[in-house]
Formats: structure tokens, C-alpha cells, sequence
């Protein structure tokens, strides 16, 4: 064996963490594994167990027990390959996941190559060593478990095209993606008779993933520019592992997220009447886009659920109940929700777009706060809340990342997405552990004061500068929300007014029978020092007053019809409390 120049052997060890590699070997059920119709077929798999005589490999095909086996392995540096040749001893279902299977390899020889050599023997089909880093390294799989990623690896089929082909048509049905592996494609869009060019794809990209996502026909035809080696991947294949691997939901998530990153003007970033025009957030649940409403040219946030989450059935169902609830609250102090849709097998909600930055933003860039302006967003988050409360509607996750604030300093609500009915019992944890109240740990009924809670471990951080509890253990941290009382921010903050320490230490009471028992005491509490220190000027209330116009151009023939339109409109937005104004416009 060769050793390296710096002393350590390339690719030797006697046990090491989970490594893919590439293995040719005999199948016992080829059959099962779609097109694949060799006996010596170049599959993934991964090395969990390694010493000096055997291997364990983990993988979704059935090796033929006592096969000859050879298996190609990344070694130590980006070139570096080790080359096992060995036999199947046995092969049993894995203990960790059904759809696996564990093989024992006893190594019959092992050699070290320093550049993958060129293969000419034509028994040997599927993957190559030389794809292996190739696939690993692609962005879209980092997301994905070991388990996962080998599983979706070995959907993959390889298919080779000739220059000048067209492998995707426009308007036919999508049924598979490609990866690109090597070569250049170009992507071009038919309309009115007119070739338009979209762009060019080249090796990694992913091309013709819409029918993974919406199975509609396709938008565009794809047209190889030079010879090109694709991995295809089937729709119903990719469903059907979706079932069996859940965080294969988040290649979807990527495949969503690279489309919209897109530079090109297409159809694909259409959402309703939406168009996405940037990425701009993304957190543990959701993506969120900046966008523009194409017809009144209104710019909107467009929040994008995960796909883990939007796939789970009871979820999604009854996410969707509460978007529709959510939708409906208007308040200056919460951020407008306008559309729910769905598409790309998630769900987007449509929002206002706002200009400033989140409290955790400002805690983290900008400390030391004023006291005036602590008491103003304490005020008008109680506001919202108050609103929200008043429609049986619960935050469960009030934090500073969820506050918002402006340039003016007005507050406004985000992310109303784990908002339930009072009186609900919850079977996970909603919410941040950090400003989870004792009864969302304990899994118990959450309601209004559960949201004070939350508000008073906020108010705890905006005065003091930290959270109340030590995080180095979440298992601890929790059960001193559960078992103890906060200490008191005077500790910290020996300045700070008596009504803001009262404020602190009731709503945090590990009792919600001890907390105030609407939000609306809260605001009583505080406003009498809102008024003292001069934050009335940031304090609730403030309804901002806008406007819109628009022109209507038309032709004598349309006035009855007009007018009677313009009086239903008069009608609808005085009932919500809308003024409105017609001016006639003469001699266009």
C-alpha cells in the first residue's frame, strides 16, 4: 500500500464515522430497482463500521450474499481514492430503518489511487467513483441525513445526450428532473411564434425540477448544447420516497429556493398574483421572499412554508385553518396578512412588507435601549395582542425575532404561524424555549397569558440585556421556567420605575392564574409611566392614515354602468370606515 508523503495512509483507518463510497457488486433483486439491469451495478452506499478485515455497508439494494464486491472510497484529500476488493459475507435488514440493508464485507485487498483512473469495462454501469464528490458536494443534499441522501442518490439514473438534443419539450408532461453531471444545455421558451432564450445550464444545475414540484406541463424546452451525461430522476419515484424519508421534504424546499433565485423573468416565479423578486429571511419553518403584487404594484413579503411542514397532512390542515383566521386581523400593530396560496406542494402566505428591522436585530446590533422606547414597544405589542386576544387568536411566540420595528419606532407582529385557539392543548412544543411559558413546557393548555408571559421574559432582555436564565442547557433551562421564579430586573437595572418591575415580575409568574388576566391591565399599568418618561410618542394608538388612487379611463357608453360601480364602491369601503373621493378629469 502507498503511503503519503505526510506519514498518514490515505484512506486507512480501524473505525471511522459514516463515509459514502461506491460499490459494484451482484444485486440479488435488480428487478425491484427500476431500469437498473446489470448484475455489476455501481450504487451508493455508506460505511458505517471500517477495520483492518471487514466493512459494514449500508444500502437500499439487497446484495447477493457471497458476491464478489468492489468498492471505491473518497480518501483523505480531494483526489485520493481507495479501492477495496472483497466478498459479501452476509447481509441482514438495517435495525435503524427498514428500507436498508446491512452488509459485512470481508476486504480482500485494498489500493490507494492517487487520480481516479479511466473505466473501460463495460460490466460496470450506474455511478462512478469520480460522481461521488460531485454528488456530495451539490448543495441540495447538505440538508438531508445520511439514510436520506443515499436513498435519493440511488433514484438517480444515469442518461447520456447528444449535442443538438432536446431531452425536455415544451407543453408536454413533466414526469422527471435532471442533474447535470457534465455538459452545457440551453433553455429557450416558445410564445406567439417567437424562440425566446432563457438561460444556460451547465454542470450541477437541476433542470425540469417543476415536475417534481407541480407535475404541470412543462414551461420551456431544454436543448443539449454539447454532449451531456444527466442523472434523471423519476416524480413518482421521488413521491414515494418522500412517504418513506420526511426530511427528504427539504430537497424540495431547495429545489423551490434555487428556482426563485433565479435572475430571469419566468413564469415559474409566479406565485398567484405574485411575483418573487428576491430571498430575503429564512428561519427554522419558513422561507421568506420579497415580492410585488402585479396589478396594483404593491410590494409584499412572501412567506414560504418548509416542505417538511407543509407535507404533513394534519399540519398543513390545520395551519391552513389558521391562516384564514389569521388573515382576517387588521390592526396597525400587526402585520397584515392579504392571501393565503398554494403551489409547489407548500404554502405561501402573502403579507404586508414592511421596512426596518426585528427586535432581536436591534438587541444584538444596537444595545442599550432607552427606557422611553422599551416602554413604547412593550405598549404597542400589548396593543396587538389585546386585538388578538379580543378575536380568541394566542401568538404562543412572542419574541424579539416576531417584533418589528420600524423606522419611527412603531411595533408590528410577525409570524402568527403557531397561533391556536384558547384552550387548546398542544401536543408539541410551539413556541422558543427561551420565552416559553411553564404551561407550553409542561405541554398544557395555552391562552391569553401565555403570550404575557413570553412578553415579560422580552421586557427582561430589552432592560437588562439578557435573558433571564442560563442557556448553556436547554433540559436546564427549561425546568427553571417550569420551577422557578425569574430574578428580579432590579438587580440588573436598580433605576428601573416600579410599575416596569411589576409589569416583569407578574407576567412572569410561573401560575398563569398569578399574571394579569387580560393584556389590557397590562396597559393600564404602563401607560401612567408612558406618560411620565415620554413614550407616549411611540405608545399604542397611532393609526396611521394612507391613500391610493387610481384613474378610470372610459367612453360615454360606460357611465350608467360606471356610476353604479362607483356608488357599490362608495358603499363597501364606508362601511369599514374607508373615505372616498371621485374628481372628474376633463379633456384627456
Amino acid at each position: 500500500m502507498k503511503d503519503r508523503a505526510d506519514g498518514t495512509e490515505c484512506g486507512r483507518t480501524t473505525t471511522r464515522g459514516i463515509v459514502f463510497c461506491i460499490v459494484y457488486s451482484r444485486l440479488k433483486s435488480v428487478q425491484d430497482h427500476g431500469s437498473r439491469d446489470s448484475n455489476d451495478m455501481g450504487i451508493i452506499a455508506y460505511v458505517t463500521e471500517q477495520s483492518e478485515s471487514t466493512l459494514l455497508l449500508n444500502s437500499t439494494y439487497k446484495f447477493e450474499p457471497r458476491s464478489p464486491c468492489e468498492i471505491w472510497m473518497p480518501g483523505q484529500n480531494e483526489s485520493c481514492y481507495v479501492r477495496y476488493d472483497g466478498k459479501i459475507l452476509r447481509i441482514a435488514i438495517s435495525p435503524a430503518h427498514c428500507a436498508f440493508y446491512v452488509a459485512e464485507i470481508e476486504i480482500e485487498s485494498r489500493e490507494i489511487y492517487e487520480t481516479i483512473p479511466e473505466f473501460t469495462d463495460t460490466r460496470l454501469k450506474g455511478f462512478y467513483p469520480s460522481d461521488l464528490r460531485f454528488l456530495l458536494n451539490s448543495n441540495i443534499f447538505v440538508s438531508l441525513s445520511e439514510q436520506t441522501t443515499c436513498a435519493l442518490l440511488n433514484a438517480f439514473l444515469p442518461v447520456r445526450v447528444k449535442a443538438g438534443e432536446r431531452f425536455i419539450s415544451q407543453g408536454e408532461e413533466g414526469d422527471n428532473c435532471y442533474m447535470i453531471r457534465e455538459g452545457t444545455c440551453i433553455v429557450t421558451t416558445e410564445k406567439d411564434g417567437v424562440t425566446y432564450g432563457i438561460s444556460r445550464l451547465r454542470e450541477g444545475d437541476i433542470v425540469g425540477e417543476m415536475a417534481l414540484l407541480t407535475g404541470e406541463p412543462r414551461t420551456a424546452d431544454v436543448h443539449a448544447e454539447t454532449d451531456m451525461t444527466l442523472w434523471s430522476l423519476a416524480g413518482q419515484e421521488f413521491d414515494s420516497l418522500c412517504g418513506d424519508y420526511r426530511d427528504l421534504r427539504e430537497f424540495l424546499t431547495e429545489l423551490t429556493t434555487c428556482r426563485f433565485s433565479n435572475e430571469r423573468v419566468a413564469p415559474e416565479r409566479m406565485i398567484g398574483k405574485y411575483w418573487i423578486s428576491e430571498r430575503i429571511g429564512r428561519g427554522g419553518w419558513s422561507v421568506v421572499y420579497k415580492g410585488v403584487h402585479m396589478v396594483l404594484n404593491r410590494p409584499v413579503a412572501v412567506k414560504m412554508l418548509k416542505h417538511s411542514m407543509a407535507m404533513a397532512p394534519e399540519f398543513a390542515e390545520r395551519f391552513k385553518r389558521e391562516a384564514k383566521v389569521i388573515a382576517s386581523l387588521e390592526h396597525p400593530n400587526i402585520v397584515r396578512v392579504y392571501d393565503i396560496e398554494e403551489r409547489y406542494k407548500t404554502i405561501f402566505i402573502i403579507m404586508e412588507y414592511i421596512e426596518g428591522a426585528s427586535l432581536d436585530y436591534l438587541l444584538k446590533k444596537k444595545p442599550g435601549m432607552s427606557l422611553d422606547k422599551i416602554v413604547g414597544i412593550i405598549l404597542q405589542t400589548c396593543d396587538g395582542l389585546l386585538y388578538a386576544h379580543q378575536q380568541e387568536i394566542v401568538h404562543q411566540d412572542i419574541k424579539p425575532a416576531n417584533i418589528f420595528i420600524q423606522a419611527d419606532y412603531g411595533v408590528k407582529i410577525v409570524d402568527f404561524g403557531l397561533a391556536c385557539t384558547p384552550g387548546v392543548d398542544e401536543l408539541g412544543l410551539g413556541g422558543t424555549v427561551y420565552y416559553m411559558a411553564p404551561e407550553q413546557i409542561e405541554g398544557e393548555a395555552v391562552d391569553s397569558r401565555t403570550d404575557m408571559y413570553s412578553l415579560g421574559i422580552m421586557a427582561y432582555e430589552m432592560i437588562t440585556g439578557r435573558r433571564p436564565y442560563p442557556e448553556d442547557d436547554i433540559g436546564k433551562l427549561m425546568y427553571l421556567h417550569v420551577h422557578e421564579d425569574i430574578p428580579d430586573p432590579r438587580l440588573a437595572a436598580p433605576d428601573l420605575p416600579d410599575e416596569l418591575s411589576r409589569f416583569i415580575m407578574r407576567a412572569t409568574r410561573r401560575k398563569a392564574t398569578e399574571r394579569y388576566s387580560s393584556v389590557q391591565e397590562v396597559i393600564r399599568e404602563l401607560q401612567p409611566l408612558a406618560g411620565r418618561i415620554g413614550a407616549a410618542q411611540y405608545a399604542a394608538g397611532k393609526r396611521r392614515q394612507k391613500m391610493i388612487g387610481f384613474f378610470l379611463v372610459y367612453s360615454d357608453e360606460h357611465q350608467a354602468k360606471l356610476d353604479a360601480s362607483i356608488e357599490r364602491l362608495y358603499k363597501e369601503v364606508s362601511e369599514i370606515g374607508v373615505v372616498c373621493h371621485t374628481t372628474e378629469v376633463k379633456d384627456l
